[in-house]
C-alpha cells in the first residue's frame, strides 16, 4: 500500500522506491520530480505468447519492463512508460496473440503505433526515449530499430530501439524463445512465474534436458545486470548527445536496419542474424557512442 502521498514536489529521486520510476504509479509531483531529475522515457515492448509449460504467456513484456524499472533504479531516474503487449509474429500454439503476421511487409499497426507513442512521449517534454523489445521476430527487431531511427531524426531527440539481447551478446546471450536465456532472464526478474518442474510434460522444450539443466536464476541476473548496467549508462548519456551525435547515431542504426532488411529480401528472413558473433561488440560500441563502429558491424551481417 502506498503511504506517501504527501511527498513535496521537490523530493530527491534517490528516495524513491524501486516502484516509483512506473509512470502509472507516480503521482502528479513524483512525475514532475523524476522528469527534472532525467528526462529519459523507457518503453518496454512485448506481447502476450505461447512459451512452453514453464514459462509465463507474458514472458517478453514482463521481461522487458523488469528490466526497465531496474536500469532507471540503477540510472537513478528515468521513467518507465508500462509496457505494451502486442507485436509481430507468434507461435501457432495456444494463448498466443498475433497483431500482425510475422512475415509481412506491410505493418499497419505497430509502427504508427510506435511512432505516435514516441511524439506523445516527446510533446510531455522527454530528451530520449529507449524503446526495449523483449518480442524478437525478426520483422519486430527490424520494426522497432527502424522507428527508432526515424524518430530519432523527426523529433530531434534520440530513440533507441532494440532487443534487450543486443545489449548483453558479448557475454553469450544470443536471445531465444523461453530457452536458456529467456527463461533464465524471467527465473531472476519473476521467479514466481517460471515452472521448471512441469517442462519435463513439454514435447518441445522438454524433449531433452537441455533448458532444465542450462538454465538458471544466477545466469539471469548475469544478464540483466549486463542489460541494466548498459541501458542505466545510455538513459545518462543520450540526453546529452549533441546534433552530430544524433546524426551518427540514426545512421548506424539505419545501416542495422538496411542489412537485415537486405538478407531478408535477398536470402531469407533471418539471414542478417545467422552468425550472432557478428553483433557482439554492439553494446560496448553502443555506449561508448563509437557509431562507426556499429556501422562497421553491420557491414558484416550482409
Amino acid at each position: 500500500m502506498r503511504v506517501t502521498l504527501n511527498r513535496p514536489i521537490g523530493f530527491s529521486m534517490t528516495t524513491l522506491k524501486k516502484s516509483d520510476v512506473q509512470w502509472e504509479l507516480m503521482l502528479p509531483a513524483e512525475f514532475d520530480a523524476a522528469m527534472s531529475q532525467l528526462p529519459v522515457c523507457f518503453l518496454p515492448l512485448g506481447t502476450v505468447e505461447w512459451h512452453g509449460l514453464h514459462t509465463a504467456l507474458g514472458l517478453d513484456s514482463l521481461k522487458a519492463h523488469a528490466l526497465c524499472v531496474d536500469a532507471a533504479h540503477k540510472a537513478e531516474g528515468g521513467i518507465v512508460h508500462p509496457p505494451l503487449y502486442g507485436g509481430m509474429g507468434g507461435l501457432d500454439q495456444p494463448a498466443t496473440i498475433k497483431i500482425e503476421p510475422e512475415t509481412t511487409w506491410e505493418n499497419h499497426l505497430l509502427r504508427p503505433w510506435l511512432e505516435k507513442m514516441c511524439s506523445e512521449i516527446h510533446r510531455q517534454g522527454f530528451k530520449a526515449i529507449i524503446m526495449l523489445t523483449g518480442h524478437y521476430g525478426h520483422n519486430q527487431q527490424i520494426v522497432v530499430r527502424e522507428v527508432g531511427a526515424r524518430m530519432t531524426e523527426r523529433l530531434q531527440i534520440p530513440v533507441l530501439g532494440t532487443p534487450e539481447y543486443w545489449l548483453a551478446m558479448d557475454i553469450g546471450y544470443h536471445g531465444d524463445h523461453a530457452g536458456i536465456g529467456e527463461t533464465s532472464l524471467l527465473w531472476h526478474l519473476h521467479p514466481d512465474l517460471v515452472a521448471m518442474d512441469r517442462i519435463d510434460a513439454d514435447p518441445v522444450y522438454g524433449k531433452d534436458d537441455r533448458i532444465k539443466s542450462g538454465a538458471s536464476a544466477e545466469l539471469g541476473r548475469k544478464y540483466a545486470d549486463r542489460i541494466t548496467d548498459r541501458l542505466a549508462a545510455l538513459a545518462r548519456q543520450m540526453p546529452e548527445w549533441d546534433a552530430a551525435q544524433r546524426a551518427d547515431f540514426s545512421e548506424a542504426e539505419r545501416a542495422l536496419v538496411s542489412a537485415q532488411v537486405r538478407g531478408w529480401r535477398e536470402n531469407d528472413p533471418w539471414h542478417a542474424w545467422r552468425d550472432p558473433q557478428a553483433m557482439r561488440d554492439y553494446g560496448t560500441s553502443l555506449v561508448a557512442a563509437e557509431f562507426s563502429a556499429i556501422k562497421e558491424l553491420a557491414s558484416k551481417l550482409l
